[in-house]
């Protein structure tokens, strides 16, 4: 401690180049603040050189939220907001179509108040052909908050359409379906096509899906150890090519063992006769658009809202049969990259439900420049700390393929 008679010395030019230094920096931050910018810490840090101290993120914080609640408050007026996390909030609502209810249930997220969570697609097993509880899988993955993800084969459950967790492609695109993908900083979404193909020693040939049930007989599909045990059986003409560790394993007719360090290529026996002979196997999946840096993706359809419009493109994603009034469910992202999580029940007195329209022109509404739709109907479920808190068809709602979760970090 420092005595009211104690004399600090400071060499002059170290002192007069300190001062210089806190002088620019605080002309630099007022400049700025005066033009209503909001800087971040690593924005601080890139301006000054000087890392930010835990002071200045604190406050920023606390800014963020100070906004955060501002929108909220301005967006939701006269509806019922509750917090479920900083920077997560639950908002309860009734809209009126045709002089009718709907019921609805919206989760608005904003990373840049939000602290130790993550957004991210989960699946109901270590294997896609299975089917869980939305609560089952909330509770194991220690989730926050979780709706009912994309479209999925009611039999098996085996996920239709692109999905990506932590960077591992499990199934590929249909029909070209719209998807979102999840980042670091923020969310993009486009509609997605699979580049994938097996190359050898020998030449290569072109993989039209992965993990995915069988639309065409001439069409190839890779099945990896996350689609189950077996693969399955090969269409007429077809023939099966088991791949271990970059390596044919053998070749066959009929159903094969899939192994764990590597997958079985089903399809035409005359794409494969191309391959039989090599020696060496590389499995080579790309998305278009590629996507680098995502961690996550997740697909569903139709488009809702793209590039700040109401856009709804059921006949270009075939999905004639999602049309009509119906429970629904969609996420969609602002432009400052806040989550919208929706869902909307349906085919009750109390709530008659939403068209693709309708529910297009409410996502809008809520500020998003993109938003897609979800599966809907018997699915459409969102669950938050613990229960359910829409009203599905079956109580806690049906056995699910895959969700989409705000998950606590551990």
């Amino acid at each position: 401690m420092v005595r009211a008679m104690d004399t600090i010395l400071v060499h002059r030019p170290q002192f007069e180049k300190a001062a210089t230094s806190a002088a620019g920096i605080g002309i630099a931050i007022c400049l700025l603040l005066s033009q209503n910018t909001i800087l971040s810490a690593k924005d601080i840090g890139n301006l000054t050189g000087i890392s930010p101290t835990l002071n200045y993120v604190q406050e920023q914080q606390k800014q963020n939220e100070l906004i955060f609640e501002e929108e909220i408050s301005q967006k939701y007026s006269g509806s019922q907001v509750t917090e479920v996390e900083k920077g997560v909030k639950h908002v309860r609502m009734i809209k009126f179509y045709k002089n009718k209810p709907v019921r609805i249930n919206i989760v608005e997220l904003s990373p840049g108040v939000s602290q130790g969570l993550a957004v991210e697609p989960s699946i109901a097993s270590n294997k896609l052909a299975s089917k869980r509880k939305i609560s089952d899988i909330a509770v194991r993955d220690n989730a926050i908050v979780a709706i009912n993800g994309g479209y999925f084969k009611p039999q098996t459950g085996v996920p239709l359409g692109t999905l990506m967790i932590n960077k591992k492609v499990y199934t590929g695109p249909v029909y070209d379906r719209v998807a979102m993908g999840i980042f670091d900083n923020g969310f993009d979404m486009a509609r997605v096509q699979l580049k994938a193909e097996v190359k050898t020693n020998i030449g290569g040939i072109k993989i039209d899906n992965v993990n995915q049930p069988r639309m065409l007989s001439v069409h190839t599909i890779v099945y990896t150890p996350d689609w189950g045990e077996y693969s399955p059986p090969s269409p007429k003409y077809g023939k099966q090519i088991v791949i271990s560790n970059g390596k044919l394993l053998r070749v066959s007719y009929g159903r094969n063992q899939i192994p764990k360090d590597g997958y079985v290529i089903v399809g035409p026996q005359k794409n494969l006769d191309k391959i039989v002979n090599a020696k060496k196997f590389k499995l080579d999946i790309k998305l278009n658009p590629e996507w680098r840096d995502v961690n996550h993706i997740i697909s569903g359809g139709p488009y809702l809202v793209k590039n700040g419009d109401i856009y709804v493109d059921m006949t270009a994603q075939k999905l004639g049969s999602v049309d009509g009034r119906n429970p629904r469910t969609a996420i969609g992202y602002t432009k400052d990259n806040h989550l919208i999580m929706l869902t909307a029940d349906g085919r009750e007195g109390a709530s008659i439900g939403l068209t693709l329209m309708e529910l297009a022109s409410l996502m809008k509404e809520l500020g998003c420049v993109n938003a897609m739709n979800l599966d809907g109907g018997g699915s459409t479920v969102m669950y938050i700390k613990g229960q359910v808190v829409n009203k599905p068809a079956v109580q806690g709602g049906i056995p699910l393929s895959h969700t989409l979760v705000i998950r606590k970090l551990t």
